[in-house]
């Protein structure tokens, strides 16, 4: 169902030139807008003209080709300089110090930078796109399983060969953002609404909502979502009659490249069109009763050809090697807060860092601040729109994912109320596990740009339908999107110094204990807290493989085998969880030859070349409770410390004594 207006010059958003309407008073226009009761149209834009019809051989007189409207007009390329100059704001921080990393989330940051080199790898090599060895050695990680992005790593493959993969990623946030925006604009302005100004007011929002604002701290894929408008735009037209095929083919190709980027994004895209859709089809039923059959029949095209295509990535997984069955449960509890939704992020011009906290659980998940002016905006636009059935339907798939971002327990200002939300019953459901409740919030930002576009758009008409009401209208349209956007304006993201790659990677000293055989162990192995031996894995382009991940994998308890569901990083092994206890400031147990059996079998097991320790936090701590273990001390090689141990990995009969030094 495309929502489309007319421009002032009587031309609609698809190109066909219509007579203007015409409208001699202020009633006729009340009965225009009244005539949109239960349909899915937009006002458009009313030519107030004397009451004389025009001729019917005017009325049918083609447009002159000079006077087409231009598919883009300065005022599109100034609209779209803005989103790019926008998302250049935000993300300078990282471009003028390249060698800075996200502060609020460097582990996802690193992990991302991984993945662009993993699609490097794919486009140079040819490797296996669904599954990686070259981290988490020997058990690897489930691509498809982890956010992959591969439909953006594989296109930016040349630039991370060329300037890295730090940069790469700079490059992939920066463009996030700016396609999103743009995306929007275009689809809002060409297929919901004809002012321009309506439309880049709704792509704003929907581009650079607090949400997503948030989620480009660290994750370039949640921000990635030029392709939802035009998964939105062509869902809708899956109505028109005669072009199932055609547009059941478009759609699937959408799809498929937005489920190559972020799963749960296009899956909550496909919860919200699908309400809206079936709401829709029941309100329109009786005026347009063929449109559901054409709907199905396109629908039924898409699906057959996205299933095809996408049935052995999602078969690799759900079932495939190192795949898992559901989040964590403490992360399937995160809900936001009530209070948030009338708060602002920490993020945005108004907010409050303490507060933020408070309500959140952590800075990238801030995704229902959206504060007090756009909340009493919203319900305002609601009503004041309300014979639009499509608005009240929008309006509702908004307050649906409101309500299920809640979690399984309400919370308000932090505090459990112990009202169950929605989500206790929905949150072990199958699919529905995987999801993290708060981030529905984030869908409602799309909801909201819409209806605000569509609120900009009825405002217009008004002005031009009403000269005499112009100044009043104005001013109430400018104040009251001021009030409830100025606050959220955005801060350019925060960053903080990267640790500096050790001489040891950059130089390709590794190269010299480290081949298909063996792995780098780090002190302690790379996790959530210490993301930095993933960026180097990423920086040698993953010819330097490491033992030890940061990513989704599966609990493996030996205490409860059917335990699928995710961790954050692999099993408990005995030789990091020494070191990691270590690293957290606990005293260095005594050494026994019973630990000195179980460090060896642990690099035998990762088929260790190199043992690295970088300095950090107690790493004189860690060298010493290693060299013990060991038996020998290290060397101090390219900016680190590092024990040879092929010799003990390779020969099956070597073991560990106590150290050869005084």
């Amino acid at each position: 169902m495309t929502i489309t207006g007319i421009d002032a010059t009587g031309q609609s958003a698809g190109g066909n030139v219509l007579p203007p309407r015409q409208v001699t008073d202020t009633e006729d226009l009340d009965a225009e807008l009244r005539a949109l009761d239960t349909d899915v149209e937009t006002v458009a834009p009313v030519s107030v003209v004397p009451d004389v019809a025009p001729a019917p051989e005017q009325e049918r007189e083609p447009a002159e080709p000079s006077r087409r409207r231009r598919w883009l007009t300065w005022r599109d390329v100034l609209a779209i300089a803005t989103f790019i100059a926008i998302a250049l704001y935000l993300t300078s921080p990282l471009w003028l110090n390249l060698d800075h990393e996200s502060l609020d989330d460097p582990q996802d940051q690193a992990f991302f930078e991984w993945m662009l080199a993993h699609g490097a790898r794919v486009f140079t090599d040819g490797v296996y796109p669904f599954f990686s060895d070259r981290m988490n050695y020997p058990d690897g990680v489930n691509m498809m399983a982890n956010t992959s992005v591969l439909a953006v790593s594989l296109p930016l493959a040349p630039v991370t060969l060329l300037f890295g993969a730090h940069v790469s990623y700079n490059l992939f946030l920066t463009l996030a953002l700016a396609f999103t925006g743009i995306s929007w604009y275009l689809v809002l302005s060409r297929e919901f609404v004809s002012s321009r100004l309506a439309a880049w007011v709704g792509a704003l929002f929907c581009t650079f909502a607090p949400s997503m604002v948030s989620h480009a701290g660290g994750h370039p894929n949640i921000a990635s979502q030029f392709l939802v408008p035009l998964i939105i735009w062509r869902t809708l037209r899956l109505r028109e009659a005669g072009r199932a095929v055609r547009n059941g083919l478009v759609l699937a190709v959408l799809l498929i490249w937005q489920a190559f980027i972020n799963l749960e994004i296009l899956f909550m895209t496909a919860v919200g069109l699908g309400v809206f859709c079936a709401v829709m089809a029941v309100v329109r039923r009786k005026r347009h009763p063929g449109e559901v059959r054409g709907f199905v029949r396109g629908l039924l095209v898409a699906a057959a050809v996205a299933v095809a295509v996408l049935a052995y990535p999602l078969s690799v997984q759900f079932f495939g090697p190192q795949s898992y069955q559901g989040l964590p449960q403490f992360v399937r509890n995160f809900g936001a807060d009530l209070a948030s939704f009338t708060s602002y992020s920490s993020r945005s011009v108004a907010g409050n860092t303490v507060l933020a906290e408070r309500l959140s659980q952590n800075p990238q998940e801030e995704n229902a601040f959206f504060g007090w002016g756009l909340v009493i905006l919203f319900f305002g636009l609601i009503v004041w729109m309300r014979r639009t059935a499509a608005v009240v339907v929008l309006g509702g798939v908004a307050l649906l994912f409101a309500a299920m971002s809640l979690g399984p327990r309400i919370f308000l200002n932090g505090i459990n109320t112990g009202v169950p939300g929605i989500w206790a019953v929905l949150h072990s459901v199958p699919v529905l596990n995987s999801a993290v409740p708060t981030r529905w919030a984030m869908a409602i930002a799309p909801a909201v740009g819409i209806l605000l576009a569509l609120g900009v758009q009825r405002a217009t008409d008004l002005v031009r339908a009403q000269p005499s009401a112009r100044g009043p209208v104005r001013v109430a349209m400018i104040t009251a999107v001021a009030m409830a956007l100025v606050p959220l304006v955005p801060t350019p993201l925060a960053t903080k110094q990267m640790v500096p790659t050790p001489e040891f990677v950059t130089s390709g000293t590794w190269k010299q204990y480290v081949d298909d055989n063996h792995t780098v162990v780090t002190l302690p192995l790379p996790d959530s807290g210490n993301p930095d031996p993933i960026r180097w894995s990423a920086l040698t382009g993953q010819d330097m493989r490491i033992a030890g991940a940061y990513a989704l994998l599966p609990n493996q308890n030996p205490l409860n085998p059917t335990d699928r569901t995710a961790i954050f990083s692999p099993p408990w092994r005995p030789t990091n969880g020494l070191m990691a206890s270590i690293r957290q400031g606990n005293p260095i147990p005594e050494i026994t030859d019973t630990r000195r059996e179980m460090t060896l079998a642990d690099l035998r097991y990762w088929k260790a070349g190199v043992v690295l320790l970088t300095p950090q936090v107690h790493d004189t701590e860690m060298l010493r409770a290693m060299t013990d273990l060991l038996g020998f001390s290290p060397t101090w090689t390219g900016g680190a410390w590092i024990w040879d141990v092929r010799h003990l990995v390779d020969d099956p009969t070597a073991v560990l004594t106590g150290p050869d030094i005084d």
